[in-house]
């Protein structure tokens, strides 16, 4: 998983239709979500001010991203894989130019392009074509000891895959940026880091070679795996799939049947840029699903857990809900209204069939990257958190990254700070929670990245590698590799 270091409301009705368990869910009706002026308002306050943590913060030379702020921190290679995704956003929202998109996403892609790769311990950016996992904010080079990560390339290289398929213009910045992203792909030797076959490594250090754990079963990875079934050069084969397939952990949670993985991240990240809507691998044909059912399905269940409480968590509730990756207050133990209660600070938190591992600390994105599954229960979770709990959550760049009302006595934390009373608060935006909500925003009101990412035949050769037929997939093969879907 991609682990960071370091630091009452009456439910609104949405006009959304809602697949029923046993199905696979079907591409709604064209067209934007019918919302009241209340909602609207909020959406596009929420959608601007998150768009605006990626355009102000990003480095304006290099682009890269760093991991949070307002803590100084590293740079984050997936964070600038979140970036990336955002500019045509802003685009089309008319929050910033095409001209001025293009250029931050082209100086972005030259900086990570002419990056030095090498095997040197200190000095380099990545190696075969890999970046790795944090870098220094200055130079771009490797941040300490951290590893050669295969998933946060992938992530990088998710948002540039985007970007190249909506720049698609004649003029020589958008010919330069879809040139540059085939280069980095045409680049990374997926091949290589598989040394464990059919599986691929989380990554690898100049000085103890390759890490000993390979993506496997069902995670965030989905989306490096396609990258790597259709990279344009050295690609893996299908028994990659097949064999990560054969990991996956089926069971019942609260009520739903799906796929297991406990924090949302791993429900969301591929999806930010695949509509796995309508189109099956091997696996969801034989439960007669998709992947975006089964994320609906895992969204519903946390919220369920959330509604039953079995630890006694403040606040916990129909609309206060959310587990997955995040800040947390302090790592300890504190007795609180005379529970003993044990809390962490950044930590993969989450509740499944799985596994549970939930310290009262509420994210978010986990609603906020969930909203194109299930609207009608993330969008009146969001407004509530921001009605509850007002500046001390919701602030300059949209929701700060967690909050946990439990710990609300006062005391000092590790991290943010607790309000008497109300409950702790995080003071960190991070940037890999802040992507997901801004883009899969954007897919549930207009559909942009998933409909622009249809037609970029990198990602096209993935699914087809994959064994995912039907739906808008099949529509597009017939119409040929290149076409954009519309």
């Amino acid at each position: 998983m991609t682990l960071r270091r370091g630091l009452a409301v009456t439910p609104l009705v949405l006009l959304v239709a809602c697949a029923p368990a046993g199905t696979s869910s079907a591409p709604p009706a064209s067209g934007p979500p019918r919302l009241t002026a209340a909602e609207e308002a909020f959406v596009d306050t929420l959608q601007h001010r998150t768009f605006e943590f990626f355009w102000d913060l990003a480095d304006t030379t290099s682009g890269m991203m760093h991991d949070r702020w307002p803590t100084r921190s590293f740079v984050s290679v997936a964070s600038t894989g979140f970036a990336l995704t955002a500019y045509p956003i802003g685009v089309e929202r008319g929050w910033v130019s095409r001209e001025r998109a293009a250029a931050r996403t082209l100086r972005t892609l030259e900086f990570h392009w002419q990056g030095r790769q090498d095997t040197t311990n200190a000095g380099a950016m990545g190696y075969r074509g890999f970046f790795y996992h944090f870098l220094h904010p200055g130079s771009g080079t490797r941040f300490e000891d951290v590893e050669l990560s295969s998933i946060d390339t992938a992530l990088l290289l998710s948002g540039a895959l985007f970007c190249q398929s909506y720049f698609d213009r004649a003029t020589p910045s958008e010919r330069r940026i879809r040139a540059l992203v085939d280069s980095l792909l045409a680049r990374v030797e997926w091949d290589w880091l598989r040394v464990r076959p059919p599986f691929i490594s989380h990554g690898w250090t100049p000085r103890g070679g390759f890490i000993e754990w390979d993506w496997r079963g069902y995670n965030e990875a989905m989306i490096l795996n396609l990258l790597a079934l259709g990279a344009p050069a050295h690609a893996v084969g299908p028994e990659t799939w097949r064999g990560w397939a054969e990991g996956y952990r089926w069971g019942t949670f609260h009520g739903q049947e799906y796929l297991g993985f406990a924090p949302l991240f791993g429900h969301q990240y591929s999806h930010v840029w695949v509509d796995f809507r309508g189109i099956q691998d091997d696996a969801m044909r034989a439960k007669g699903l998709d992947y975006f059912e089964n994320s609906r399905r895992a969204t519903y269940a946390q919220r369920a857990y959330a509604i039953a409480n079995p630890s006694g968590f403040k606040d916990y509730g129909e609309n206060i809900w959310g587990l997955t990756a995040c800040d947390g207050p302090l790592d300890g133990k504190v007795t609180v209204r005379g529970r003993e209660r044990t809390f962490q600070t950044y930590s993969a938190r989450g509740a499944c069939h799985t596994h549970v591992s939930d310290d009262g600390t509420i994210c978010p994105s986990a609603a906020g990257g969930s909203i194109a599954f299930a609207p009608e229960i993330s969008l009146p979770a969001l407004m509530a958190m921001r009605e509850r709990y007002g500046e001390h959550v919701f602030r300059r760049y949209g929701f700060v990254d967690s909050f946990n009302p439990t710990l609300d006595v006062a005391m000092k934390t590790q991290h943010g700070r607790v309000v008497p009373g109300v409950g702790w608060f995080d003071d960190d935006y991070l940037g890999i929670d802040q992507g997901p909500i801004l883009a899969m925003l954007e897919n549930w009101r207009s559909g942009l990245v998933w409909r622009v990412m249809r037609g970029n035949p990198h990602v096209r050769r993935g699914l087809i590698a994959a064994g995912f037929r039907g739906g808008w997939l099949d529509e597009v093969s017939k119409a040929g590799v290149g076409a954009k879907s519309k």
